[in-house]
């Protein structure tokens, strides 16, 4: 494995030592759509963050009986961020209920009295100047147990409500989003985002637009950042879901007369994001106020023995919590390819 530098694709830095790790867990009815997402369990994809924050901190789930998958059976990235854990512990997993359908069992979970965002596509009826507010309230009095911060995220249907956030804010940014689809239902998205976006006007403010058509996830974990990274450094591990965060906090610095102190973030993806012809993550972090340290880290599945797995070179799954920045802590702490790749296994053939 090695961390490259998006924007050169040169051989690039992560921050070392021992890292918290927080996941950002939500909920958004968006992913109610049929075939906008394929981000869990048919019927039960609202499940897929609980189960996710369940399996990154005990090694197995309680809602159900199951690991969540997508409808072609490629295990959740959890696996992956799991299997880190399990080589080179973080410091400590702890989870972020941004609105939640179910409460994880047997979690550190903090818990902010937000419910779950209803679909963009009827308006998403977010009080998102609250949101914001308990997410730098939060970032403000997190206490650091390691070196530095892991924030990761499990919202399914996340990269829709994304685009249409950074739409509505007014980045050009048509179709620079990725999806955990190989072949992307670009139509049913386009609806998606279509719908949401008629239902904002130029007169209306930010706040007012991302309480429309954003998600908890994205509103909270802007608030949050721009207040932890004043006191230490911050990785926003994902793909262009955290992009999209990093947008929506350039964008709120002017509402909240705040300066982001960028050169205490490092937005940490996987090579599959990174390297997806349908998405373009570079170009989306390009329409920052600042550039931002970006990394992504190499990793594959080629040699597995499990075959569902080599599905994530093909182009699915991509991303999602947390996974590009704990390969890139893996890697800043000298785990090797072989060595993760048989530690994930291991947790497959062990459930």
């Amino acid at each position: 494995m090695k961390t490259y530098n998006i924007f050169t694709n040169k051989e690039d830095s992560f921050p070392t030592g021992k890292a918290d790790f927080l996941l950002a867990a939500s909920v958004t009815r968006t992913c109610e759509i049929v075939g906008i997402t394929q981000t869990g369990i048919p019927g039960l994809i609202p499940l897929t963050p609980t189960l996710d924050a369940e399996f990154i901190i005990n090694e197995k789930v309680f809602s159900i009986g199951e690991l969540a998958e997508t409808q072609t059976g490629i295990p959740t990235p959890a696996i992956i961020t799991r299997a880190v854990h399990n080589l080179t512990p973080f410091s400590s997993i702890e989870i972020l209920d941004l609105g939640l359908q179910v409460t994880p069992q047997n979690s550190i979970c903090h818990t902010f009295g937000i419910s779950p965002s209803e679909s963009i596509a009827d308006g998403a009826n977010i009080d998102a100047k609250s949101v914001f507010r308990k997410g730098m309230n939060a970032g403000r009095s997190y206490e650091l147990k390691g070196n530095y911060l892991i924030l990761g995220e499990s919202i399914p249907s996340g990269t829709t409500t994304a685009e249409a956030t950074a739409l509505a804010l007014g980045y050009d940014c048509r179709d620079d989003f990725s999806s955990s689809f190989l072949n992307v239902p670009n139509i049913i998205k386009d609806e998606t985002i279509n719908k949401a976006l008629s239902l904002i006007n130029e007169d209306m403010n930010s706040f007012e637009k991302l309480s429309l058509v954003s998600d908890n996830m994205l509103i909270f974990c802007a608030g949050f950042l721009m207040e932890a990274s004043r006191r230490f450094h911050v990785v926003l591990a994902g793909g262009t879901q955290m992009a999209a965060c990093l947008l929506v906090a350039d964008k709120l610095r002017e509402d909240v007369f705040m300066r982001i102190k960028h050169d205490n973030i490092t937005l940490a993806t996987t090579s599959w994001v990174a390297n997806d012809k349908n998405s373009d993550i570079a170009h989306l972090l390009s329409l920052l106020s600042f550039t931002p340290h970006a990394v992504y880290t190499s990793f594959s599945f080629e040699d597995a023995t499990i075959p569902v797995l080599k599905k994530y070179d093909e182009g699915e799954a991509k991303e999602g919590v947390g996974v590009g920045g704990a390969l890139g802590y893996a890697n800043a702490n000298n785990v090797k390819e072989d060595e993760l790749l048989e530690a994930i296994e291991y947790l497959l053939y062990s459930m």
